[in-house]
C-alpha cells in the first residue's frame, strides 16, 4: 500500500505548477544527467563516478533486485558499451533538493542491444547534485519506441511523385503518424536530417534464407558438401537468420519476401517481427515443383513434387502453416517435361490457391512456362523470361492479369562469377560498400579457390557464353515490359551463389536503371511495387501515415541516380533509427 501512495504523491506532483525553486532543480538534475551519458559515451570511469552518491545508501535496482553501496559499484563500473542512445528524457521534482527521472536506452555490447527504461534519483548534497539510485529494466520485445520527428530531409515516399524538400516526418508507436509538412509536437526528440534523402525502406521482393549466397547453400549447382555438409549449413541458417538479416538491414532493406524454402522459413515473420535489427520477412515456404527436385533433407522437404492429382494437398499444406504465397517451380526438361505436359498441374495448383486466398508466384524463365503460368493465375513471375523473345501474347496476358514480373537480372551472372573462382583460384570480388557482410560470409567467399568446387576452364566458357545469351534476351524482353507498363517489383534471388543476402540489392537496382527505367520508377519498383508483390503493402513501401516506421536515409539523390542508395546514413525499422555505423557493427556480429 505504501508503494501506491507513493506512486500516487509522484503523479500529483506532476499536476502542479513549477516554482521558480522547481526550475532550477530540474535544470541542475539534467545537467548531471547529460554528463552521466556523455560520461558513458567517453568511457571516462573518474567523472562517471563522481557524479553518484558516495554513500552506503547509494541504490542500484533492476531485474535482479536491489542493491546497495557505492564501492561495489565503483569495482563493477567500467564495461562500457559499444554505443548508448537516451532519449524520452522525463524530470519531475519531488521536493527541494530531490528529482526523480526516468529515459528510454539503447544500449549496445558487440552484436547485442538492449533496450529499455532506466531511472536517476537525483539529491543535492553538500558536494553538488549526485544520482543516489539508478536502474535499468529491458523492455519487452515489441514495444513501441519513443516518438520522434526526422526534420529537413528531402523525402521521395515510394509512390512516383516528385521529391518533397525540407519534409517532416513524425513517427509514433513505430509507424508513420505524419509525412510533409508537418508539425512537431513537443517532448519529441528531434533527428536533423538536413542534406539527407529519405525515402521507404528498400524491399527485396525474392530472396531465399534457405541459401547462403555461396556455393553450400546450393550442392546441386557447386557440390562442396565433403568439406561443408549440407545438413549442417541448413540447420546453421536455421538457428541463425538474423546472420543476414542485419546484412539486409544494414544495406538499407527493411522487408524482405522469402519465395521458397525450408518449412522453417514460415516462421521467420514472427522469430524476426520484433527484431528491429532484421526485416520484416514474408515467407512462400516450401516449393510446388513440376520436377520431383532431390534437394532436400531426410526429415524436411523444400520442393514438393507438383501434379495435378497432388496440388490441392500441396497449397493446403502451405496455407495450413502460415504461408503468404503458393510458389510453383515451373522448370521445363525436354523431350517429358514440357511446359504443356505441366500446364494442367499448375492451373490445379492455382486454382486451390485462389480458394485459399493465397496468391501464385511462379518460377517460369521460359516463355511457354510463363504464358501457361499467366494463365493459371500466376500474380507474380519471380524472373524473366530469358529462352525466347517474349511475344504480344504474354503481354496481353500479364495486363489482363494484373501480373507483376520481378526480373532478377543480375543472379545468372553470380554463378558465372563462383565457377570463374573456382576456376582461376582467385577469390571473387565482394561489393559490400557498407561494411554489411557477415564474417562467416566473407571467409567463404576467401575460401572459394581452394573449395574443391569441380569446374573446368571449359565449362566456364560454356557457362559464360549460355549466360551471356540469357542475359541478352532477358534484358531485351525487360526493355519490352517496360515499354507495355508491366508492374516490376525489385528482387534479387539473394541466397543464390554469389548474389549475396542485402548487398546484391544496389546491383540489381543499378541494372534496372541502365536497361531503360528511371531512377524514379526504380525507386517505386524498389518500395511500393515490391511490397505490393511481397503481399505486405497495406503496412510498408511507401512513407504515408499508418504504415510501418521503416525507412531509409542515404546521403546523396537517389532519384538523380539509384547508385546513391549505397550511401546509406540511417535506417529507420519500426520506428527505431540506427545509424551507419551501428548497423555494420550488428552485422558484422550476427550471432545473440
Amino acid at each position: 500500500m505504501r508503494q501506491l501512495c507513493r506512486a500516487a504523491a509522484v503523479v500529483l506532483l506532476f499536476a502542479l505548477p513549477a516554482t521558480a525553486d522547481d526550475r532550477t532543480d530540474l535544470a541542475a538534475a539534467r545537467a548531471v544527467f547529460d554528463r552521466n551519458i556523455e560520461a558513458i559515451r567517453e568511457r571516462d570511469r573518474a567523472t562517471y563516478l563522481a557524479l553518484y552518491l558516495a554513500s552506503d545508501r547509494l541504490v542500484r535496482t533492476g531485474a535482479e533486485g536491489l542493491t546497495t553501496g557505492f564501492d561495489e559499484f565503483s569495482r563493477e563500473a567500467g564495461r562500457w558499451p559499444d554505443s548508448i542512445e537516451a532519449t524520452d528524457v522525463r524530470l519531475t521534482p519531488l521536493r527541494p533538493g530531490l528529482v526523480y527521472g526516468t529515459y528510454r536506452y539503447r544500449v549496445r555490447y558487440g552484436g547485442n542491444e538492449h533496450s529499455g527504461i532506466s531511472e536517476r534519483l537525483f539529491v543535492e548534497t553538500a558536494d553538488g547534485w549526485k544520482i543516489a539510485r539508478t536502474g535499468a529494466i529491458d523492455t519487452p520485445p515489441g514495444t513501441p519506441p519513443p516518438p520522434i520527428a526526422i526534420v529537413g530531409a528531402t523525402m521521395i515516399d515510394g509512390r512516383g511523385g516528385p521529391p518533397v524538400p525540407n519534409a517532416v516526418v513524425i513517427v509514433r508507436g513505430g509507424r508513420i503518424d505524419c509525412a510533409g509538412a508537418c508539425s512537431i509536437p513537443s517532448g519529441v526528440e528531434v533527428i536533423d536530417a538536413k542534406g539527407l534523402w529519405l525515402t521507404p525502406g528498400l524491399v527485396d521482393a525474392h530472396v531465399h534464407f534457405s541459401q547462403t549466397g555461396w556455393a553450400d547453400g546450393r550442392p546441386d549447382a557447386l557440390d562442396v558438401r565433403e568439406v561443408h555438409p549440407y545438413i549442417d549449413t541448413q540447420a546453421a541458417l536455421r538457428a541463425h537468420p538474423e546472420r543476414f538479416g542485419r546484412t539486409y538491414l544494414c544495406s538499407g532493406v527493411t522487408s524482405v519476401f522469402d519465395a521458397g524454402g525450408y518449412p522453417w522459413t514460415l516462421q521467420l515473420a514472427d522469430r524476426l517481427a520484433h527484431d528491429t535489427t532484421t526485416p520484416r520477412v514474408a515467407a512462400a515456404g516450401p516449393l510446388l515443383s513440376t520436377l520431383d527436385f532431390w534437394l532436400n533433407q531426410p526429415a524436411e522437404r523444400q520442393f514438393m513434387h507438383l501434379t495435378e492429382s497432388s496440388a490441392p494437398h500441396g497449397v493446403r499444406y502451405l496455407a495450413a502453416n502460415g504461408s503468404k504465397a503458393v510458389k510453383v517451380w515451373f522448370i521445363v526438361r525436354p523431350p517429358e517435361l514440357t511446359a504443356a505436359a505441366s500446364e494442367a498441374a499448375v492451373i490445379a495448383a492455382g486454382a486451390e490457391a485462389r480458394k485459399r486466398g493465397l496468391p501464385l508466384i511462379v518460377h517460369a524463365t521460359g516463355l511457354a512456362a510463363a504464358k501457361a503460368a499467366v494463365r493459371a493465375g500466376a500474380k507474380l513471375l519471380v524472373h524473366n523470361v530469358w529462352d525466347d523473345a517474349i511475344d504480344e501474347e504474354l503481354v496481353a496476358l500479364l495486363r489482363s492479369n494484373g501480373t507483376i514480373v520481378n526480373p532478377t537480372l543480375t543472379v545468372m551472372g553470380g554463378y558465372v562469377r563462383m565457377f570463374r573462382s573456382a576456376v582461376t583460384k582467385t577469390p571473387p570480388p565482394v561489393d559490400d560498400p557498407n561494411g554489411c557482410v557477415d564474417p562467416e560470409t566473407l571467409a567463404k567467399l576467401r575460401s572459394t579457390p581452394e573449395a574443391g568446387i569441380k569446374a573446368t576452364a571449359e565449362q566456364l566458357a560454356a557457362r559464360e557464353k549460355s549466360t551471356a545469351e540469357r542475359e541478352r534476351l532477358s534484358l531485351a524482353n525487360f526493355r519490352r515490359l517496360i515499354a507495355n507498363g508491366i508492374p516490376i517489383a525489385t528482387g534479387t534471388d539473394a541466397g543464390n551463389p554469389l548474389t549475396l543476402h542485402g548487398t546484391s540489392i544496389y546491383a540489381e537496382m543499378e541494372a534496372m536503371q541502365a536497361a531503360g527505367m528511371t531512377p524514379m520508377q526504380v525507386i517505386v519498383s524498389s518500395t511500393a511495387v515490391a511490397a505490393r508483390a511481397a503481399g505486405i503493402d497495406s503496412s510498408t513501401g511507401t512513407v504515408e501515415r499508418g504504415k510501418h516506421a521503416d525507412l531509409l536515409l542515404v546521403g546523396a539523390d537517389p532519384s538523380a541516380d539509384v547508385a546513391n542508395f549505397r550511401k546509406v546514413h540511417s535506417v529507420v525499422r519500426g520506428g527505431v533509427l540506427r545509424p551507419l555505423s551501428d548497423l555494420s557493427a550488428l552485422a558484422q556480429n550476427p550471432q545473440k
